[in-house]
């Protein structure tokens, strides 16, 4: 048996990995993770001309019309979801935060291609522990939890292909915002995340599962099923 790991604290650690995560990538500027990215290209386009307008706040914005969307599809609106928004708006906040510390760093290559790395890793583990927790995560990663359970669908496969369309998504608005030819947050970084991160999250789950054990510190579940 694996050592104990309150869910409710993976929460918190894996929202936090995932705004650093974020942070990260968009430092390194190879390309934004294709979960992201669509999220990042109404940053760039809106702040053009509302420069209080955040990445933080394109991030929930747009979380709130996926969640919008998961409600429609499966034809039911539950507490979660709510929740679900507002874990979005705290990550939204934390990914602003994050965004002025890792901004601090220096703009060199090798520094950039390090950023990469750690950032695509720190968010597979971000997602993993999201996961592993009964409150419910972010829009991006609640959707696909929520359509895997209901379909009965593999987790890690259900999300690499939401990954894959997301990256595709990206890359229209890329085109509709800046021109044919002109590529904006969607690099050859966001390819190669769509292509690994479903495994990578996949990976992660079993050495946490393998690790640890988790557990609930507080009786909140039933209330947010």
């Amino acid at each position: 048996m694996g050592r104990r790991f309150y869910t409710e604290v993976a929460y918190a650690v894996g929202l936090a990995a995932l705004a650093l995560g974020t942070a990260l990538m968009e430092k390194a500027d190879f390309g934004m993770s294709m979960v992201v990215a669509p999220a990042y290209l109404v940053f760039l386009k809106v702040s053009e001309n509302l420069d209080w307008f955040t990445f933080g706040m394109a991030e929930y914005c747009l979380q709130a019309f996926l969640i919008i969307v998961l409600a429609i599809v499966l034809r039911r609106f539950r507490l979660r979801y709510l929740i679900s928004f507002i874990t979005a708006f705290i990550y939204g906040n934390m990914l602003d935060a994050m965004m002025k510390v890792v901004g601090l760093l220096p703009d060199e290559v090798v520094l950039r291609v390090a950023c990469y790395a750690s950032g695509l890793v720190v968010c597979a583990v971000g997602v993993s522990l999201l996961f592993n927790t009964y409150i419910p995560p972010e829009a991006y990663e609640l959707f696909v939890k929520e359509l895997s359970a209901e379909y009965g669908w593999d987790i890690s496969r259900t999300k690499t292909a939401y990954d894959c369309s997301s990256c595709l998504i990206a890359i229209a608005l890329s085109f509709l915002f800046f021109g044919f030819g002109h590529f904006e947050g969607v690099k050859l970084g966001t390819v190669l995340c769509a292509l690994v991160n479903g495994w990578m999250i996949g990976q992660c789950s079993k050495l946490l599962g393998k690790h640890f054990e988790f557990t609930d510190a507080f009786g909140f579940r039933k209330s947010l099923g």
